[in-house]
């Protein structure tokens, strides 16, 4: 049984609320999440705390994981990552709101990524990579997703998802292609 069967086991049975089984899933899995919000966020305190939070919604929400979407680790990348963006957004605004306002701050122009529009658009871009992202099969998913939000190179990827070089670097061109091809039908072009 490799590590993913294993984890996968294991949220099976998180999903029916066996404690020892989140344990063992919290255990494998922390340090390396715990990387992933701290490089977002930069502050080990907030990352600590966003990874808590991640897996209190790991614990409720275990019974809406499904393998056939997403392996158990970008499954729980995702909360984690979802998290931890949240946070880095929730204390940009708690800064904005109590900081004192400084003359200086009247004179500079206003953020045009902060208009309603441009808040919609890219959020309705998101929604659109997320679907197209679910168009992918398992492997194509998972490669871009240690390609992402590990910065893995190929090498490393094939090492990791244990398959052949060839096959990696594959599944990451296929991948990346059909992302393309699917945003394109959706009107989402590259910036």
């Amino acid at each position: 049984m490799t590590a993913s069967d294993d984890l996968g086991a294991l949220m099976a049975r998180v999903a029916l609320q066996d404690r020892a089984a989140f344990e063992r899933v919290y255990h494998a899995t922390c340090a390396h999440l715990l990387g992933i919000a701290f490089r977002i966020l930069s502050n080990r305190e907030r990352a600590e705390e966003v990874l808590q939070e991640a897996f209190v919604n790991v614990w409720h929400g275990a019974r809406g994981y499904n393998p056939s979407v997403a392996t158990p680790m970008t499954w729980l990348i995702n909360i984690v990552r979802n998290k931890a963006i949240d946070a880095l957004r929730s204390g940009a605004s708690e800064r904005r709101s109590t900081g004192a306002l400084e003359d200086e701050a009247f004179e500079v122009q206003a953020d045009g990524s902060l208009e309603p529009q441009q808040m919609l658009d890219a959020s309705l871009q998101r929604a659109h990579i997320d679907a197209c992202m679910q168009a992918l099969n398992a492997q194509q998913r998972q490669a871009l997703a240690l390609a992402y939000y590990k910065g893995l190179v190929h090498t490393e990827i094939a090492q990791q998802m244990g398959a052949p070089l060839g096959t990696a670097k594959a599944w990451v061109r296929r991948g990346l292609d059909k992302l393309k091809e699917c945003l394109g039908a959706r009107g989402v072009t590259a910036a």
